[in-house]
């Protein structure tokens, strides 16, 4: 697993990613929009009791940034399940409730998840053109979200797991996760090695999320080196990242997304 390099971004809300020639990546951050209070400022997440036309403004601030009209960007309503959807630009706002991972082939659709600690993934597959954005907190992630998100890829798209790029995005760091008792044996009955993924800090267990869910891409079958992690955490960063742990649940999200370059005419 590598990290990324980050190339700078006009706009100051967006922090592009170096993912692949054939796409737009990315994850949102705090500043350059127009949310107040712990929405403050750059929010796109709808569910999360911000003011709708600060929502609105700032949806067409992004969507101005990446050359895409604002029915353009996909946002799921997410409910940390292990639901999976095929979109497309005629995927309705209803079909979007209570899904977690998106799934696609249409070019110049914007497809993402919404996050505040929570782990974005991205995946591309470069041969088929296809993408999939996760969203994998701890629910998400001992329900192998992310291995379920590449055995749809296979399904829908008949990707070649060999040729497969996942992109891990800013989230809860393992230093910053520190959970009660119950929760690392949540995560050996899924099948994940504490050994691996967790280690006690000042006798507290503490999980490393965004380890975890590269460990579950590995076993689905995509190469270690075509894992690739961001290392940013929300927690730490929280004066450029949302952060449910420093901000509280109603505050703003992190929105990361890709886009699969249209075919140039």
């Amino acid at each position: 697993m590598s990290s990324l390099s980050v190339p700078k971004s006009q706009a100051p809300f967006l922090l592009r990613y170096a993912f692949h020639r054939d796409v737009t990546a990315f994850s949102t951050l705090r500043m350059g929009g127009v949310s107040k209070g712990s929405y403050s400022s750059f929010n796109v997440c709808h569910y999360v009791e911000d003011n709708p036309q600060h929502v609105a403004h700032n949806r067409q601030l992004l969507a101005g940034a990446l050359g895409l009209a604002t029915n353009q960007i996909v946002f799921p309503r997410q409910t940390h399940s292990t639901n999976i959807l095929l979109c497309d630009s005629a995927t309705s706002s209803l079909q979007l409730e209570g899904v977690d991972a998106l799934i696609t082939k249409q070019r110049g659709l914007c497809i993402g998840v919404n996050t505040a600690d929570c782990i974005p993934i991205l995946l591309y597959d470069p041969v088929n053109h296809a993408a999939a954005a996760i969203h994998a907190g701890w629910r998400g992630t001992v329900g192998h979200i992310a291995q379920r998100a590449v055995q749809a890829m296979q399904k829908h798209f008949g990707s070649d797991l060999r040729q497969v790029r996942a992109f891990i995005g800013p989230g809860i760091s393992c230093k910053a996760f520190e959970v009660g008792d119950e929760l690392p044996e949540i995560f050996v009955h899924a099948g994940f090695s504490l050994n691996e993924i967790a280690c006690r800090i000042n006798d507290r267990w503490h999980i490393d999320l965004p380890l975890a869910n590269s460990l579950d891409l590995k076993a689905a079958g995509i190469p270690l080196e075509n894992i690739t992690c961001s290392n940013l955490c929300t927690f730490f960063g929280h004066e450029r990242f949302f952060s449910a742990r420093r901000l509280g649940i109603h505050s703003g999200r992190i929105y990361t997304g890709i886009v699969i370059h249209p075919v140039a005419s």
